[in-house]
């Protein structure tokens, strides 16, 4: 009986240590840094450090942006300012009356003439 559960107890044993090889094979081949787990996490290292440098990137275009959109939106409110004051002066001129300008005389251009060619021979005279 004792032969028999030392037996089983070496091949229980034998068994464990073939599973331990194989696990360990396995975990090299995932931790292998050219290609498995460990090229991921080398990959998503790289990603992540290039995300950082474009996150910087974008911060500063931002922040440059933000700062031009500042400067237009306060031309654009002095601007809007100018047009109240000349939509009130306008409203204003609309509210006195204007006099109608008065049309010019009309002068026959035959008497016009005439006067000229009589100054041009009282000239020749």
């Amino acid at each position: 009986m004792t032969l028999i559960s030392d037996g089983l107890l070496i091949i229980g044993a034998l068994a464990a240590s073939l599973y331990c090889f194989v696990l360990a094979g396995r975990l090299k081949r995932l931790m292998a840094l050219d290609r498995g787990l460990g090229a991921s996490i080398a990959g998503l290292s790289r990603q992540v450090d290039e995300m950082h440098k474009s996150l910087a990137m974008t911060r500063t275009a931002a922040g440059e942006s933000s700062r031009d959109l500042a400067k237009l939106t306060s031309r654009a409110e002095i601007a809007a300012g100018r047009l109240e004051l000349l939509l009130a002066t306008v409203h204003e001129r609309k509210a006195t009356p204007v006099a109608k300008p008065v049309p010019a005389p009309r002068i026959d251009p035959r008497a016009e003439l005439l006067q000229s060619l009589r100054d041009v021979k009282r000239a020749m005279r």
